[in-house]
């Protein structure tokens, strides 16, 4: 029991105790550490919080728009990125195919400043004689290291002359580029229409 003027107890388990009651103690206890262990394993976030976590999880994925946008980029860059490559893989390829006939005409050169005439050039069989004169080059005159070309002699080769040439192999990037030559006065031709002649303006050079 109580008397007037004393300060009431602010918590139920001390007012069970003033008031005597063990029983009405206990729960009192019970309840109050209950409510503490739900506060303490799944604290509620504030409202700002919730809003917060949820504008996270929508910024995470990407809006049809924004995947629209990003597949004309890549549109774009290939339309003109694809051509530009290629381009540049032709005239390095080109630029292999060239070396090789300026090799294999100085090839040839020697062979027929041996044999005084360029005729039977090509040793096929590798005897050491020359048994060919026109076809694929031989090891005896040049040694080929462009890998998109075939280098062939031409003509046929007469004592004077012969003409060596560059011919694109199929199935390569430059295929259908059309054929380069060079002759033993060192004129330099491309077919570069391929169109199957040298006759058209500007073929009469490596270079357009």
């Amino acid at each position: 029991m109580t008397f007037v003027g004393e300060k009431l107890p602010s918590s139920g388990v001390a007012w069970a105790a003033v008031t005597g009651s063990s029983t009405l103690a206990r729960m009192l206890t019970i309840l109050s550490k209950g409510k503490t262990m739900r506060s303490s394993l799944s604290p509620e976030l504030p409202r700002e919080s919730r809003q917060d976590v949820r504008h996270a999880f929508r910024r995470e994925g990407f809006t049809l728009i924004e995947l629209m946008i990003a597949l004309a980029i890549l549109a774009i860059i290939s339309a003109v990125a694809v051509p530009l490559y290629t381009q540049y893989s032709q005239r390095t390829f080109r630029a292999e195919a060239q070396a090789d006939l300026l090799r294999c005409a100085l090839g040839m050169e020697r062979v027929g400043s041996m044999n005084f005439s360029y005729v039977n050039a090509l040793d096929t069989d590798a005897d050491g004689i020359g048994d060919a004169n026109t076809g694929a080059v031989t090891p005896n005159v040049c040694t080929v290291t462009s890998t998109n070309y075939t280098i062939t002699v031409e003509g046929p080769p007469t004592a004077n002359t012969f003409i060596v040439r560059a011919v694109p192999d199929a199935n390569t990037p430059v295929s259908g580029t059309g054929n380069m030559e060079m002759d033993a006065a060192g004129s330099r031709r491309w077919d570069s229409n391929a169109d199957g002649d040298f006759d058209d303006a500007n073929e009469d050079s490596w270079t357009h």
